[in-house]
């Protein structure tokens, strides 16, 4: 009897582990699975060429310490002690960070997972100067939540330099437009604004190559067609010539091929 009762507690027991077993392994396939595309952030080779100086960088609407240390390749620990910040989460706009050892500043352009970007929608400020910053404050004064547009390139005016790109909060957040309503442009078109008026002037050679680039890095990997990046005043029901008449359209579509 002794015997019986053991062959029947094993058989029990054998049974009992493969249930666990079987149960543990359909968790481990449920917590394996892909995970969500997350976001990338591309940047050109830094020059090393060029000496390290120090410098000072007053933060943009959007910009993180992170960000900002990416930019020049220096160490976010550096920058919290030398400026004394306490919480990398909350630097106000318009701060002025003291960079120590910075190499030369490169272009982030970060990229996230997204179907909604049909379109690139290319604006020029029609001012002589301009930032990120300063757009930023004139449109929330219209009421808007921060600048309209996703990227600015800037013209060596207004404290930054001729040829950078600015991230504004509205990419960051991977947000609605307001720089084109005619054809839902707002909803799936990626805004950029290059400073400047060209309807008078023209754009610098530093801002072309830097909207030949971002252009270039939304375009692959947003599967966007040439034929769909435009001018403000190219988008059907849009009554403007921006990004001003002297826009090298031939140039610039060159350039991208």
């Amino acid at each position: 009897m002794i015997k019986q009762y053991l062959k029947i507690y094993l058989k029990l027991s054998l049974i009992s582990i493969s249930v666990v077993l079987l149960a543990s392994c359909s968790v481990t396939r449920h917590e394996t699975l892909p995970q969500q595309p997350s976001a990338i952030t591309t940047t050109p080779v830094i020059d090393t060429s060029i000496a390290r100086q120090n410098i000072y960088h007053t933060v943009a609407p959007g910009e993180t310490l992170w960000r900002i240390c990416q930019m020049y390749d220096v160490d976010v620990k550096t920058i919290k002690k030398v400026n004394k910040v306490r919480d990398v989460t909350d630097i106000d706009i318009g701060t002025r960070l003291y960079i120590p050892e910075a190499a030369p500043r490169v272009e982030l352009v970060t990229l996230y997972p997204s179907k909604k970007w049909k379109y690139i929608i290319i604006h020029h400020s029609a001012t002589d100067t301009g930032n990120c910053q300063l757009f930023d404050a004139a449109h929330k004064k219209r009421g808007w939540k921060c600048v309209g547009y996703h990227f600015v390139i800037d013209n060596g005016t207004s404290g930054k330099e001729d040829g950078q790109i600015e991230t504004s909060p509205r990419w960051i957040k991977q947000q609605d437009g307001a720089h084109c309503k005619a054809g839902s442009m707002n909803e799936r078109g990626i805004g950029i604004c290059l400073v400047g008026n060209f309807s008078s002037g023209d754009i610098s050679p530093k801002q072309m190559r830097a909207l030949v680039y971002l252009v270039k890095q939304l375009k692959e990997y947003y599967k966007i067609p040439s034929s769909r990046v435009l001018g403000h005043g190219q988008v059907s029901g849009a009554s403007t010539e921006c990004p001003g008449k002297n826009f090298p359209w031939k140039t610039f579509r060159a350039q991208l091929r």
